[in-house]
């Protein structure tokens, strides 16, 4: 086998590898997405028909209920395991969503825009000492 021919196969592993990586990525992603979107639609079934009066509306209300209290992991997007693809603690989830129910529409609101405040905050304050490090200035945490 000459070196030409090693060359020649060690590329093709490489390029495979890297295909191989990248479908893995885009698997991840997706599944990611689509999590995020199973918990969205639970959290918009809760709020939405929390109080509903027809029998669908209320089965949908049930259902979404049901699939946040129940602790079990045998479906693939079962709650703890949506909780466990996005990172986030099943516990403080539940809290939030359930905690939501009892607040009105407009109480809710008023909630949901002071964490998208605090998150702007937070985004800020990341952006400004990340700034201030980068053009040579020292940041509190620095000096700490």
């Amino acid at each position: 086998m000459t070196q030409q021919t090693m060359n020649a196969n060690d590329a093709d592993i490489s390029e495979e590898s890297q295909r191989e990586l990248a479908l893995a990525d885009l698997k991840q992603s997706a599944q990611h997405e689509l999590a995020a979107g199973v918990l969205k639609q639970a959290a918009q079934d809760l709020r939405r028909f929390h109080d509903a009066t027809s029998t669908v509306e209320r089965e949908l209300y049930l259902d979404a209920y049901r699939w946040l209290t129940v602790d079990e992991c045998s479906s693939p997007f079962s709650f703890l395991n949506v909780c466990q693809l996005l990172n986030v603690a099943p516990e403080n989830v539940r809290r939030e969503l359930i905690g939501d129910l009892s607040l009105g529409p407009l109480s809710h609101w008023i909630r949901r825009c002071g964490r998208a405040a605090r998150r702007f905050q937070i985004s800020v304050g990341r952006l400004l000492v990340s700034e201030r490090n980068a053009s040579g200035g020292y940041s509190y945490e620095s000096v700490n």
